[in-house]
């Protein structure tokens, strides 16, 4: 085979470095400037992209933080609304306690004060029902007619006699 001659072979090398360096240079005056071009520009692109995703990174965990400081506001705003509602639920049960154990202390004065006033009544009435019952009773006795001044002595008589009485019992 004549390309595998050493004499031929030597040529032929000749000629595919010829033909390389044509391809380089060829290469080099039209295909690498469109190719670093596109790659400068791939470079620039993928930069820009980094760059953004670094900037939204960044400007989300701003808005994380902020939204962090937004959640512990509102939860602590939230413990001391809370708080202030037991606070005056509180203020309100013992307000409304004092409300009724005052209102309870008056019924008691009232009940009290009305049960007393009906015991003096009864006991006014009985009184004058004794100091009638007694005179009817001394005017039968004594079979006679008594005057006003004898009644009203007789009278006071009994019930000193029937409030000593009742008081003892």
């Amino acid at each position: 085979m004549p390309q595998f001659d050493t004499q031929f072979f030597s040529s032929l090398l000749f000629w595919e470095w010829a033909s390389f360096g044509v391809l380089l240079l060829i290469l080099y005056k039209y295909a690498f400037p469109w190719i670093l071009e596109n790659l400068d520009a791939r470079e620039r692109k993928i930069r820009e992209t980094i760059e953004a995703a670094e900037r939204q990174r960044a400007e989300a965990e701003r808005r994380m933080a902020e939204y962090d400081a937004k959640m512990r506001s509102a939860q602590k705003e939230a413990e001391e609304m809370i708080a202030q509602a037991k606070v005056r639920a509180q203020h309100m049960m013992e307000e409304n306690e004092r409300r009724m154990s005052a209102e309870a202390e008056r019924i008691k004065a009232n009940a009290a004060r009305e049960i007393e006033q009906e015991r003096r009544k009864a006991l006014e009435e009985v009184r004058r029902y004794a100091g009638e019952l007694g005179l009817r009773v001394a005017e039968k006795v004594l079979e006679r007619s008594l005057t006003d001044a004898d009644h009203k002595r007789l009278a006071d008589e009994a019930l000193t006699a029937v409030a000593k009485d009742f008081e003892k019992s």
